[in-house]
């Protein structure tokens, strides 16, 4: 019923910067809650960054690197991560608790940090 979108992923240099985007399809959509999750090889899926109702959420590894945004009228979800590591590859899921209609996930986007 809704799809979501995900765009902005590629390849970044140690401290450089890349700016994620989820675009969620519908009109007239509310959320509960939208994050960003990733999954590195190997490794299981962790929280990355959630923001649920007026509160905010960052894991301790990309605190103060990492900044979670949204734009309403868009539908559209941000990630904005900012001196990137090495440790920050993986791939990237956006995540929406849709008002009335449940959670849905993003298809994934690669994220690479190497010199």
């Amino acid at each position: 019923q809704v799809q979501l979108v995900e765009s902005g992923g590629g390849l970044a240099q140690p401290g450089g910067s890349l700016k994620l985007s989820c675009a969620a399809s519908g009109s007239s959509l509310g959320f509960n809650s939208m994050g960003w999750y990733r999954q590195a090889p190997g490794k299981q899926r962790e929280l990355v960054a959630i923001m649920n109702g007026g509160s905010t959420n960052y894991a301790a590894s990309v605190k103060g690197r990492f900044t979670i945004s949204r734009d309403n009228a868009k539908n559209t979800v941000h990630l904005q991560m900012n001196s990137l590591k090495p440790e920050d590859t993986a791939v990237y899921y956006c995540y929406c608790n849709v008002i009335g209609r449940g959670v849905y996930w993003g298809q994934g986007t690669q994220v690479t940090v190497s010199s």
